[in-house]
């Protein structure tokens, strides 16, 4: 089934913004580390591990109080918490325990081998999650025995919450909430969260409109200049706690195989700053720059020129400008490139390998250009055809072909980067990749074994939604992979940021996933370059592109959006 247009996404005046107190970001006093999330009647009840804080907070303005004042001890190191009538349930070390809002004496209720992360009750069933263990096991409340187990979903700790029929599931490794079937554990569908580290969740009702929010608390460290007036410079860089709660907003589209969470509108900016190494005379210039791309995650709203007018063109169905100059002369300074307003959102696509088992065969247009090595990929290259057998082995479903390619490449590089692309063979010898040199041996492994697929990007916001109204300059170029399932599309995944675990288990966050931060253009076509005279530069005057200008490229996050329903 192909993949269809963008669906209809809410206008500008559906930013979330500070008008509705029960859509902020809520940022509880005195916390260092929030984890599990629950509701007693309309507050929040939190952990705070740290310090061993019960807390009750308010949702609409963040007043926070300590509930447990004379038993934090036995808190210290909670992280799971769940609240079922006025008994209080919470895990620490491998037990799980619990008592009443009235008296908080804990009473033991079961241990296991191994650390346990959350726990959820629903009537007379409870719910606990371990990583260690790879579990989710459900206990009989009543008498605390074993019921059944089913695999977690994702590989890092992991929180629950119920609503109705529906097990919810926070992963902090996966930044991932999975929805799954309370009865047996089948994944119905999942969503990337907007921040790192989720540590907890929770549904309330809206008391306006009666809908389900979902909150999700999220805990970690984040790094900041401190201004030290003992040191000289007074400047230092230093670590700090992170902790907060955020509605996380989402919806997912089951007819087209994909669910949309937390989106922003986006100023993105593209410049180059026309300053050669050498100064040359250039006449009949037509310069090209990708436009940003219309997909299921990412609308464009408008695009227009910085600097220099320019004109469109279609190139494979991508929008690219194109800007012309008569000549330019030696000594000649100009700015020149785009600035575009997006809609941009996280997306994860719902595809089980049960379902490409009988894909149709990749036609012979899709076989001649997306299965032939066309960007130096070492194809023909003894190591990287054995690594092409040894990546699949006899694996035949393509949905499972493709993860063992990418594990592969993962068990073999690491992240490094380097100030140019090495072909597949010598980044598989050196062990060390950047994002392109991931991206050119998956892309190698793949095509070998008969997997159309490409090489997308080209920018990432920096990932601070908090940040809003302000410049955000990233530091790097960034690219990944889109693969094609015949009869269904083009499905994205990351080159190497999954890549976090030492030989494994890795994340499949981004397998057929992109944060909200990632800014797509150029499918399939070249992102940027200048033709002289119509050849390119290269050819007429042994030049790169590199050697002319210099990019600039400046993000501006505007609001926040919620998916339409």
């Amino acid at each position: 089934m192909p993949l269809e247009p963008p669906p209809s996404l809410q206008p500008l005046t559906a930013v979330i913004g500070p008008l509705d107190p029960w859509l902020s970001t809520i940022r509880p006093f005195g916390t260092y580390a929030l984890q599990g999330l629950s509701f007693w009647e309309d507050t929040l009840l939190a952990v705070d591990t740290v310090r061993g804080y019960l807390l009750q907070v308010t949702v609409t303005n963040g007043d926070t109080q300590i509930l447990n004042a004379h038993h934090t001890a036995d808190f210290l190191d909670a992280t799971g918490l769940a609240v079922q009538g006025d008994k209080l349930w919470f895990t620490r070390g491998s037990s799980v325990y619990y008592c009443t809002l009235s008296d908080l004496t804990p009473q033991h209720f079961v241990t296991l081998p191994y650390q346990i992360d959350g726990v959820a009750v629903w009537q007379s069933t409870v719910y606990v999650s371990s990583q260690k263990l790879g579990y989710i096991v459900i206990f009989e409340a009543a008498t605390a025995r074993q019921i059944t187990r089913f695999p977690t979903p994702g590989v890092g700790s992991e929180h629950l919450t119920v609503r109705d029929e529906e097990l919810w599931v926070s992963d902090r490794i996966e930044q991932t909430v999975y929805c799954l079937d309370r009865g047996t554990g089948e994944i119905r569908f999942s969503v990337l969260t907007p921040f790192d580290q989720p540590t907890g969740l929770a549904f309330h009702r809206h008391p306006a409109n009666g809908q389900d929010i979902l909150y999700v608390a999220y805990a970690g460290e984040e790094p900041y200049i401190r201004d030290n007036p003992n040191a000289d410079p007074s400047h230092e860089l230093a670590i700090r706690d992170r902790t907060f709660i955020h509605p996380l907003h989402f919806h997912y589209y089951e007819d087209k195989r994909y669910a949309l969470s937390n989106g922003y509108l986006i100023e993105m900016s593209y410049v180059e700053e026309l300053q050669p190494l050498e100064e040359v005379h250039l006449e009949n210039v037509e310069w090209r720059i990708a436009l940003p791309a219309e997909t299921n995650r990412q609308k464009v709203r408008q695009v227009e020129p910085i600097g220099v007018p320019f004109t469109e063109e279609l190139h494979d169905g991508q929008r690219v400008a194109v800007f012309k100059f008569a000549a330019l002369k030696p000594g000649e300074r100009r700015l020149l490139g785009w600035k575009a307003l997006l809609e941009v959102w996280s997306i994860k696509y719902q595809l089980a390998p049960r379902e490409v088992e009988n894909v149709p065969a990749l036609s012979p247009e899709f076989q001649a250009r997306y299965l032939v090595d066309d960007d130096e990929l070492a194809m023909d290259k003894a190591p990287i055809r054995w690594a092409a057998q040894a990546a699949v082995g006899t694996e035949t479903n393509l949905l499972r072909r493709v993860l063992k390619i990418r594990n592969y490449v993962y068990d073999r590089l690491s992240y490094g980067i380097k100030p140019h692309i090495d072909t597949p063979d010598v980044v598989l010898e050196r062990g060390i990749g950047s994002c392109g040199e991931y991206v050119g041996l998956i892309l190698a492994l793949a095509r070998l074994n008969g997997i159309a697929c490409r090489t997308v990007g080209r920018y990432k916001c920096p990932p601070y939604a908090e940040r809003q109204f302000v410049p955000l300059e990233p530091d790097f170029n960034h690219v990944w992979i889109e693969f094609y399932i015949p009869g269904f599309g083009w499905l994205p995944m990351e080159s190497n940021p999954d890549d976090v675990v030492d030989r494994g288990p890795y994340p499949t966050r981004f397998f057929m996933g992109l944060a909200w931060y990632h800014a797509e253009m150029a499918k399939g076509v070249s992102f940027e370059n200048v033709r002289v005279q119509g050849a390119p530069i290269g050819e007429s005057l042994g030049v790169s592109l590199g050697d002319l200008s210099i990019n600039h490229i400046k993000f501006k996050i505007l609001g926040e959006l919620a998916p339409s329903a």
